[in-house]
């Protein structure tokens, strides 16, 4: 038996070396390191013709290492292909099989969830023939999203510039944050005020309670002197205690990670983008070399929308939290319940042993490895505890017809919040003094505040991801290149942890959504997901999808191509005289928008910024306004006599100053502009004559 000869073929080098570390000598790890067959970049690579059949071809560099390959496949006497257990994973062993060609017989697909040991052999054991499911629903989504950009693209390079790229899934998300932009842009602020008292018991104690309303119910106060009435009526009244409710309530612990749920803790807690949470979370999986161990696996497999966990990790998390907390702290077996649209093929995102705990290895990990494996331990030990139990206080105080509310609570059992204390608190600061109906309170102080409604919150990495995944689109293993992409074309800046849309994502979302608004938006991209989803399942012929969807596709195509024709922008000719060879230059748009250029490129290379005139002139000292961009493409409103003065606005200004405050009026919103002041804190707002007009 041991003279056999094993081959195991994995994608990753990383993962070559952790599984070496598992098997005897007999066994030969390798790395595919990554696709070996792909379609064309420099074509289509999808026959429309001949029923969608995709053309697939060796990838370029990968000439060389199948060469080696096949010389340790034709020596092996058992080949196992251990690419990773999704979709992607299923394809590459799938273009593996093709382009080795091995003898069927003696060629196996494995799979584990998790790099250790156990997992492996088991896996060995439970070898399977590639699941062409799982392949074709790889195909469907690769030719889909091949149509889609190789199809669209080209009209970007007509309107806007070369090296532009549209996808089905990104251009949803470029959406999302364009329309987003549109809402703060035309978000006029309202104000409102809210009334607080500072009162005291009979025996001294002292609590805040907020003005609820009066007797017929909620009260919206819009002015400071409706708030004063109230003010002075209440303290002409009296405070006294109407009702006191006591009860309890409790907290449940989270569920332990997806890949959306890693992506959004880690980047609220610990700031990653996605993409960086996904490459350590990889090497977490592939595994790290832990002093006493070697070579380990820490994590289970880290693309998954499930909430599922297997027996064996609960028993070890359960001993783990009976021997370090104490029998009340067991939680009994629950499973979480899965998203319904969720694939489930894997378990949560979990650590391979939960005894591995984060400070016991701390010494073998990067400061980065060690944060987000210290997120994912703790996130799965407090998903197997009880919930947090509080006592809780509310009292309704009535003074006159107006009722003020308060409410605390005391913590009386941690529960999970003994280990998973993420944006919870655990101290008592929210404990209410004890009180008895009737009871009359002291007036220690009453006061009215000001406030303004807030525009919806720009996205971050977080909230993005977790809106993709509540509307259905993308999955787990497409959030993190979504948003790369479209902060590499630049049609989105990052600034503040919040997205904003470029010019030129603008521009780009435009021509998607006025043109193939009925094939890119949320709900037909996540009815894609779904048919795609039927395909892994073998309820549907994955060329299905696209004789489904490239007729409706093409008949949007051919009649965008006749309108690009008409809206194609050429250059236009500025009055602006290039200083190296005397042409009038012309406008161009780059990566981050216009600016002017020499029409006698490549001779002359002469480049300049390009200030768009806004047609106002500066409400602060008379000069001219012009839209001008900052150093991510975000675009803005400054004087021409910048620095000097120190006009800079989010909003295009009208020239006027706000006849209360004196700063600069500006124009809000597209579709119903608005005339504001733009001192957030002044609620001025002027008539749109213009609008009134039309």
């Amino acid at each position: 038996m041991s003279s056999k000869k094993y081959l195991v073929i994995v994608e990753s080098p990383a993962k070559a070396e952790t599984l070496k570390k598992f098997l005897g000598s007999n066994y030969k790890v390798v790395a595919s390191v990554g696709h070996v067959r792909d379609l064309p970049k420099s074509e289509l690579g999808v026959d429309i013709d001949n029923d969608f059949e995709p053309k697939y071809i060796t990838i370029r560099g990968k000439g060389e290492l199948l060469a080696k390959l096949r010389k340790e496949v034709k020596t092996a006497d058992k080949i196992y292909l251990a690419t990773d257990p999704d979709r992607e994973g299923e394809a590459i062993s799938w273009h593996l099989l093709y382009a080795l060609k091995p003898d069927p017989k003696k060629t196996f697909r494995i799979t584990f969830n998790e790099i250790t040991k156990n997992a492996v052999k088991r896996s060995i054991k439970e070898a399977r023939e590639i699941d062409m499911n799982l392949v074709d629903a790889q195909q469907a989504r690769r030719a889909l999203d091949r149509i889609v950009g190789y199809k669209i693209s080209p009209l970007l390079w007509k309107k806007v510039k070369k090296g532009l790229s549209a996808g089905r899934v990104q251009s949803v998300a470029l959406r999302l944050i364009c329309d987003r932009d549109e809402e703060i842009a035309a978000f006029i602020p309202k104000e409102y005020w809210t009334i607080d008292a500072e009162l005291f018991t009979e025996k001294g104690k002292k609590f805040t309670a907020k003005l609820y309303g009066d007797s017929k119910g909620k009260l919206e106060l819009e002015s400071g002197d409706e708030a004063e009435k109230i003010i002075s009526e209440s303290k002409d009244k009296g405070f006294s205690v109407k009702s006191v409710k006591k009860g309890s309530r409790s907290k449940n612990p989270p569920a332990p990670f997806t890949t959306s749920t890693m992506q959004q803790e880690a980047s609220k807690l610990l700031g990653f983008a996605s993409q960086k949470t996904m490459r350590i979370a990889q090497q977490l999986y592939e595994g790290i070399n832990v002093a006493g161990e070697g070579t380990v696996g820490l994590v289970s497999y880290i693309r998954t929308d499930s909430v599922r966990i297997a027996d064996e990790a609960y028993e070890e998390a359960k001993g783990y939290i009976l021997s370090t907390f104490g029998e009340k702290y067991i939680r009994e077996k629950k499973q979480y319940k899965t998203d319904s649209r969720a694939q489930d093929a894997h378990e949560a995102i979990r650590p391979t042993s939960t005894l591995r705990t984060p400070d016991k290895i701390k010494d073998s990990l990067s400061r980065d490895q060690y944060r987000l494996y210290k997120l994912i331990w703790e996130r799965f030990i407090a998903s197997q505890m009880p919930a947090a139990i509080y006592t809780t206080l509310g009292a309704e105080i009535s003074a006159g017809k107006y009722i003020y509310r308060t409410s605390g609570s005391i913590l009386v059992f941690d529960g999970y919040l003994s280990v998973y204390k993420k944006n919870e608190e655990k101290t008592d600061d929210g404990a209410m003094p004890e009180m008895t109906e009737g009871e009359a309170l002291k007036i220690n102080d009453i006061k009215a505040d000001q406030h303004f409604t807030q525009p919806p919150a720009r996205y971050t990495e977080a909230m993005l991801i977790k809106t993709l995944e509540d509307i259905g689109v993308g999955r787990p293993s497409t959030y993190a290149p979504t948003i790369t992409t479209i902060q590499q074309r630049n049609y989105v800046t990052k600034e503040q942890k919040v997205f904003y849309a470029t010019e030129l994502g603008e521009i780009v979302n435009d021509i998607i959504k006025n043109n193939f608004g009925d094939v890119i938006n949320n709900e037909f991209t996540a009815d894609m997901e779904s048919a795609l989803d039927r395909v892994e399942e073998g309820k549907m012929e994955w060329k299905e999808i696209l004789r489904n969807f490239y007729p409706v596709f093409a008949e949007l195509l051919k009649e965008a191509e006749d309108k690009v024709k008409n809206v194609e922008i050429k250059d236009e000719e500025t009055d602006v005289v290039c200083d190296q060879c005397g042409r009038n230059m012309v406008i161009k748009y780059g990566r981050y928008g216009k600016f002017l250029a020499c029409p006698g490129f490549p001779e002359c290379r002469n480049t300049k910024p390009l200030f768009e005139d806004a047609g106002v002139s500066c409400p602060i000292c008379g000069g001219k306004v012009y839209v001008k961009k900052t150093k991510k493409g975000r675009r803005y409103y400054g004087c021409e006599n910048n620095p000097e003065c120190p006009l800079i606005l989010w909003n295009k200004p009208t020239g006027e100053k706000c006849p209360v405050c004196g700063e600069p009026l500006v124009v809000k919103g597209n579709k119903n502009p608005k005339i504001v002041c733009s001192n957030t804190k002044c609620n001025y707002t002027k008539e749109n004559k213009k609008d009134k007009a039309q």
